[in-house]
């Protein structure tokens, strides 16, 4: 009888025990919602028509021009939907997760083979008074100063030549720079610690990208296969000091790009670059230094081959920029140049022997901001190349064919980007 009155109890409540119910459920809601301190859904879209010529020459003097007009996105802003979120711990920690996809909204597909995936960042991290540790996939430190300190952030035909020659947003051949690393703007499986901001001004982070790679034991059993043993592992980190109108940063990192497990070799890339920013008010000037060199470690004794090929292939860019108010606008100004040193066995012996690769980049633009989220923007951007440099300002690749017997040599690459970018 007793459980028999329990069950008719709760089955058919008295009004005074449904009041009851009702305030203990929205007390549990309001516990659930003051644990999740934000959650925020955020995004940017930003469309553009872009065109791009560019002019390559033959020996004997045959000009081949490729060239397209396109509507595209991400010509100031990387198009982006995300969400973030955050949870109190108390006593200064939280948990924190970021999950952001990025959009090719001319068509609507997603970056990932065209599908929407949180390519852009997939982090989730716990935070105190000590720093901060992420997880998941991030932006890797040695990119960060070539976003910063580009009046251009990276974005459209006024993409600076330190980010072009390492493959981002770059057509081409590849027979210049080091578009193998595919660390060089992001890393996936990663974990970094960031420094806490309140050192007076000092930042800092370090990251560690694991390749995952299966081992076998014995290593004899492992698959003769190129590129599955160490590439794609990253270690980088990123210092310095930003206080009033100054910010400027060293960062340094080793992105392993190849490795061949019975050969014993192992092909790293080693960046450094630094930085720096400082806002006179009137105008905000930029400057920054960026070297890659790659390197072929063996295990044991190279190969003669090796010897014959290149030893110490390598990069230098360079920046300056500028960006000046005007009203509700802004005027970006950059120069960028990059000069490749391809050090051969043949050039070792004969210094001189063969000009080393280089490109100059000019790039102009103008931002008019209707409000704090919607802005329309213009960019004007030329690349001349010298010595069989091969870069872009993007849309396709240099004519690279043989006319007659006749190889193009790339020369100059122009173009131009009208649109407008909302941020949601």
């Amino acid at each position: 009888m007793r459980y028999r009155a329990v069950v008719d109890v709760l089955c058919n409540p008295p009004p005074s025990l449904n009041k009851a119910l009702i305030a203990l459920a929205v007390l549990v809601a309001a516990n659930g919602a003051s644990a999740q301190s934000s959650l925020t859904l955020f995004g940017v879209v930003d469309a553009t028509i872009s065109s791009y010529s560019n002019k390559a020459e033959t020996p004997l003097g045959v000009t081949i021009k490729t060239g397209s007009t396109v509507q595209n996105s991400s010509g100031y802003t990387g198009s982006r939907v995300g969400f973030r979120g955050t949870e109190d711990l108390g006593g200064g920690a939280a948990a924190s997760f970021w999950l952001e996809a990025g959009l090719l909204n001319d068509t609507g597909a997603g970056f990932s083979s065209g599908s929407l995936a949180f390519n852009r960042r997939s982090t989730v991290s716990l935070s105190g008074v000590l720093g901060e540790i992420r997880l998941g996939r991030d932006y890797t430190p040695t990119f960060w100063n070539d976003a910063v300190f580009d009046p251009f952030t990276s974005n459209g035909v006024g993409l600076n030549l330190i980010a072009t020659a390492s493959g981002f947003n770059t057509p081409g051949q590849a027979a210049n720079g080091f578009r193998a690393n595919a660390n060089y703007l992001r890393a996936s499986n990663s974990v970094g610690y960031f420094l806490p901001p309140t050192l007076g001004g000092f930042y800092g982070q370090v990251m560690y990208a694991f390749n995952e790679a299966t081992k076998y034991d014995p290593g004899t059993l492992t698959p003769d296969v190129q590129n599955s043993q160490r590439s794609g592992r990253y270690v980088g980190g990123r210092f310095g000091y930003a206080k009033g109108p100054l910010d400027v940063a060293f960062a340094g990192a080793r992105s392993t790009i190849g490795d061949q497990f019975f050969v014993g070799s192992t092909t790293s890339l080693d960046i450094w670059n630094v930085g720096a920013s400082y806002d006179f008010g009137a105008v905000k000037l930029y400057g920054e230094y960026s070297n890659n060199k790659m390197k072929v470690d063996y295990s044991g004794i190279p190969p003669v081959t090796a010897a014959f090929g290149l030893t110490s292939p390598g990069a230098n860019g360079a920046l300056v920029g500028l960006t000046v108010p005007v009203g509700p606008g802004l005027i970006r100004a950059v120069y960028t140049q990059v000069k490749y040193s391809n050090v051969t066995a043949s050039k070792q012996v004969a210094p001189g022997f063969a000009p080393d690769p280089k490109a100059e980049k000019y790039a102009l633009g103008y931002v008019h901001n209707l409000s704090t989220r919607t802005a329309l923007y213009a960019t004007v951007a030329r690349i001349d190349n010298k010595n069989g440099a091969d870069l872009t300002v993007g849309g396709p690749s240099f004519y690279s064919k043989a006319i007659n017997g006749s190889t193009p040599v790339p020369q100059s690459s122009t173009g131009y980007d009208i649109g407008i970018r909302h941020v949601f």
